[in-house]
Order: C-alpha cells, then structure tokens, then sequence
C-alpha cells in the first residue's frame, strides 16, 4: 500500500473528507454568486492581500488529514472519533446557519455594501464573527475524526495567525461600511 494508493485511506476518511469538500465547493459557488450581487451594490472588497494564505490555511487541512492519516497509520479511535465526528454535524449546521443569517452579504472574501446596517441576526445576535468560531471548531475536530492530531495542530496555528489578521481587516471594513 502506497501513500497514493487511494485505498491507503479508511474508507470512511474519504466518504468523510469527500462530503466536506463538496460542501466547501458549494460554499464557494455560493460565495462567488454572493460577492457579484455584493460588488453590484457597490461593495468593496478588503483584506485582497491575506486571502490566499487563507485557502492556503484550508487546503492545507485537508492534505494535511491525507497525507497524516496515510503516512503515521491514523485510524478512527471511536473514543475520540465519535465526539470529534458528532461535533462535525453540529459545526457543519453552525456554518449553514451563519449563511443563511447574512444571506446574500455572505461570502468568504471581505466585501461589504457602504450604509448597509450589521446583521444581527441568527449566531450574529450573540457573537460578531460566529462562522471563523466554527472553522476554529472544525480544524480541530475533522483531522481528530481520524487522529490527525499533528494536522488538528498545525491547522489551529495557521488558522490562528491568519485569522488574526482576517479580524482586524474584517473589523475595520465593517466600521468604514456602517
């Protein structure tokens, strides 16, 4: 079994990652179409020069929970797996809840429409940035599915310096917006 032999992967690892990136690929769509309507309402876009350290950050999860899970032997330890895969369902839900509270001023760049009000509504009532709590949650808990607990790591660092600098550009977007 070689590392790019597809079935050096637990079967259950590549129905798991194949669901989440698929819906990751239905977020982007959803992003792309949302970012249009935004710019054509004369929004602005902010943060250009972080954004692809951030897809950086994502795409890194998901080799990172490949190439650890193929190279170090990780397999499903239902002690930690099961949790871990329970607190799946629920940040997948927290992240489709986000979207659906902004509605179309939802996407994953900054951009944001001069005069528009802030959404408070949904997980917005609570917290202002309610979607990057549950990216944090999820980058733990996927590659911990499968204890990839390097790549559960690695990502929380890189999603931490990244979103470090994604807060202070998102903030100061909005304050310019409103």
């Amino acid at each position: 079994m070689t590392f790019a032999d597809p079935s050096a992967l637990p079967l259950g690892l590549s129905l798991l990652l194949s669901a989440v990136v698929s819906e990751r690929l239905t977020e982007l769509w959803l992003s792309r179409r949302h970012a249009r309507w935004a710019r054509s309402l004369g929004g602005l876009e902010f943060g250009q020069r972080h954004f692809p350290f951030m897809v950086a950050a994502h795409v890194g999860l998901f080799l990172g929970i490949v190439t650890e899970t193929a190279l170090l032997h990780r397999h499903f330890v239902p002690a930690l797996g099961g949790p871990a895969l329970c607190l799946q369902a629920l940040v997948h839900a927290g992240r489709w809840w986000c979207v659906r509270s902004l509605g179309p001023h939802w996407n994953t760049r900054v951009i944001v429409i001069p005069g528009r009000p802030l959404i408070r509504k949904g997980p917005y009532r609570w917290l202002r940035h309610p979607n990057y709590l549950v990216v944090a949650i999820e980058g733990v808990t996927l590659p911990l599915v499968f204890n990839a607990w390097i790549t559960a790591l690695l990502f929380t660092a890189a999603n931490a310096t990244v979103l470090t600098v994604r807060l202070r550009t998102e903030n100061a977007a909005l304050r310019l917006a409103v």
